[in-house]
């Protein structure tokens, strides 16, 4: 594993990242901006799942509205987040709060698969519900709770990065 990320780390968009001072924070702010719309977005939903919000507007015109926003800005986050990984990829791998941050990102993504594909296949029938089943509900809580946490580790990850040499 470590050879990959020794590969990753020293290809030649990694290095240039490095040695450009204003290369990683533009990148970053880019990411943090296509991770706002993301959350952003997918809260507006997960707080009309919940029963929060938006309650005089059905669900499936919410998710239809939104979901082109979610997709787009996380392909941004995604593309911009892989960047940012290669210019230190051996730090990052070695990081508790970066590896927390990629399996809650693999939790949301199975949580939003199950909502997709079982919970809410049948989005259209609910239009005419202000509170939505439960199975929905803790969907959206669970969602909640998720990019949340996803945010808090992405955070901390800038405070708690130790540089780490690598060594072929």
């Amino acid at each position: 594993m470590n050879d990959i990320l020794i590969l990753i780390y020293s290809n030649p968009l990694a290095e240039t990242i490095r040695e450009n001072e204003l290369l990683f924070p533009w990148i970053e702010a880019l990411h943090v901006l296509a991770i706002t719309l993301v959350v952003g977005s997918i809260a507006l939903v997960d707080l009309r799942l919940i029963g929060v919000r938006a309650l005089n507007r059905t669900i499936s015109n919410i998710s239809e509205e939104l979901l082109p926003i979610t997709w787009t800005a996380f392909l941004v986050a995604a593309i911009t987040g892989a960047i940012l990984f290669t210019s230190n990829a051996l730090s990052y791998s070695q990081n508790f709060y970066f590896i927390s941050k990629i399996i809650l990102l693999g939790l949301a993504g199975i949580n939003m698969m199950c909502f997709q594909f079982i919970i809410g296949k049948n989005l259209e029938s609910w239009n005419h519900y202000k509170q939505l089943p439960l199975a929905a509900r803790i969907a959206g809580g669970i969602s909640l709770t998720l990019w949340i946490s996803i945010i808090v580790c992405g955070r901390w990850i800038g405070f708690t990065l130790e540089p780490v040499l690598a060594i072929s």
